[in-house]
């Protein structure tokens, strides 16, 4: 196939890229070339979506297929999406099961309610506070332009695997390679639901395949580790001695500590985060989605952070993780803590 992926050089858009050459389709990427290398063996076009001027270089151009795996703001997606409409018959775009407004119940399917969106909303595409309303008018963007038997939308969970571009999963093999003693949140039999990029892809690009629409929430049918697991794994992976400090969740947010910025990849177990971790994906399951022990996730990401992989966040994005001194200060207080204390 012809395919046209916008972006197409980090995390999903790269995996994307690399897999679709592998299945001997021919690849052509669109981006503003200041992310990163385009990937061997594509026909890079450059160009910049948040304007009509920066989408001309499509004009003319004939696809089986576009893959936008990245998009963050409606209204440039909106433009996309009109652009290739009369030259490229299917388009998949990866979204978030973000969209969704509420979590407190488990098995959340893709009829449950979202976010409002609008299609033609502008804004910055570093404004990740309101990325849930911004991913909705995405969707809303591709639907509308080529109706839904004509799209894919692709609510992807928690990503993880090599090239990550987010740095939840290298934060902690990163941080438990260092060894010592180091803060582990909450119960390590809260279950995680995480999906590695590479399995993304191979949906994404099976559907693509198949030119079959519709919405999917790209997730293991329920939690597929644990944070026990995945500290456990991380810290065979690394061959570290450190010793991970199980922390009641109450003390550690009595200590400032932010969940999910400063320990990535908790969400405290609360009845209004009850379903976070247990979407469902049983659509995908049934439309052809298969996933990987999540060890291999954390086996390959530790292999390519030791090859010389770095985390790449966007611009104006912090990066994640606890400090070392807040770490010190925060473990100090748990050994003094009275006896008998949580």
């Amino acid at each position: 196939m012809r395919l046209l992926v916008i972006g197409g050089t980090s995390f999903v858009g790269r995996t994307i890229v690399g897999d679709a050459l592998g299945r001997g389709h021919e690849v052509t990427t669109f981006n503003r070339g200041l992310t990163g290398k385009d990937v061997d063996g594509v026909e890079a076009l450059r160009g910049d979506r948040s304007t009509d001027e920066g989408v001309r270089p499509l004009a003319g151009r004939g696809f089986d297929a576009v893959i936008d795996p990245g998009g963050l703001v409606p209204a440039h997606v909106l433009r996309t999406a009109r652009a290739t409409a009369g030259s490229a018959p299917f388009y998949a775009f990866v979204s978030t099961t973000a969209v969704y407004r509420t979590w407190n119940a488990a098995s959340t399917d893709e009829s449950a309610a979202t976010w409002p969106g609008a299609a033609d909303q502008d804004g910055d595409p570093a404004d990740l506070e309101n990325l849930r309303v911004h991913k909705r008018g995405c969707e809303l963007a591709v639907e509308q332009t080529y109706g839904l038997g004509a799209c894919l939308v692709a609510r992807a969970g928690s990503i993880v695997g090599p090239y990550d571009n987010l740095g939840q999963l290298p934060w902690w093999l990163t941080r438990i390679a260092e060894g010592g003693r180091v803060i582990a949140p909450g119960d390590p039999d809260r279950g995680l639901q995480l999906i590695d990029v590479r399995d993304l892809s191979a949906f994404v690009l099976d559907r693509v395949e198949a030119q079959a629409g519709g919405i999917h929430n790209v997730v293991p049918d329920g939690p597929n580790t644990t944070m026990g697991r995945l500290v456990d794994g991380c810290v065979r992976a690394t061959g570290s001695d450190a010793t991970p400090v199980w922390m009641d969740e109450g003390f550690l947010l009595s200590q400032g500590v932010q969940p999910w910025a400063e320990l990535p990849l908790w969400i405290p177990d609360v009845p209004d985060a009850a379903g976070f971790w247990a979407v469902s994906g049983a659509s995908a399951a049934a439309a052809g989605l298969r996933t990987r022990p999540f060890g291999e996730s954390v086996r390959d990401t530790w292999e390519w952070l030791r090859s010389g992989g770095a985390v790449r966040t966007a611009p104006g994005v912090p990066p994640l993780g606890l400090a070392g001194e807040k770490e010190q200060r925060v473990l100090a207080a748990w050994d003094s803590r009275p006896a008998g204390d949580g």
